[in-house]
């Protein structure tokens, strides 16, 4: 079992300023942390893009999406775990599981070992796109991310649908 994840995983822990005045997670931070998640797999795992980024290439958030199963509060702790869904010329779809990590009760399990609680699964669309602000167009996925992402594409079940190969 030693093999890769099928995963990318960052790792979270909530404090009070993502919380709401009731004291749960205020829903905004879901997607913030999709960006955070892609913006860290970037730095770690493909950091041509970044500085392809700093040049003209741009990643277009064109939808975003959260459904929430359970409630989260300061202090909690989060793994957030990206997967390449769909992959055409010029877009990348991923999805966003969010789990809670608790210390598993002693009784119930060895210690030092964790349970998990699903509390929410998100899903963001990106397309690449370059050119200057005032005539961007659409540009294929840099190779390099192509190749990073490979490594985490979800199992065809968990898909959205196959690879579509209309350009988009």
């Amino acid at each position: 079992m030693g093999g890769p994840r099928p995963y990318y995983e960052l790792l979270h822990r909530v404090g009070f300023e993502e919380t709401n005045l009731v004291g749960n997670v205020y829903y905004v931070n879901y997607i913030r942390w999709q960006g955070r998640c892609r913006e860290m797999f970037l730095l770690e795992k493909a950091p041509d893009v970044l500085e392809d980024i700093r040049g003209d290439l741009k990643l277009f958030t064109l939808s975003v999406a959260c459904d929430f199963f359970a409630e989260i509060t300061a202090f909690d702790q989060l793994a957030i775990r990206m997967q390449l869904a769909d992959l055409t010329q010029t877009q990348i779809e991923f999805t966003f599981d969010y789990v809670r990590l608790r210390p598993a009760d002693h009784g119930e399990r060895q210690p030092g070992t964790t349970t998990e609680e699903a509390v929410a699964r998100g899903r963001q669309r990106v397309a690449c796109m370059r050119g200057p602000n005032t005539d961007t167009r659409p540009t294929r996925v840099p190779e390099s991310l192509r190749k990073a992402l490979m490594a985490y594409s979800a199992p065809p079940a968990a898909r959205s649908g196959t690879a579509s190969t209309d350009g988009r």
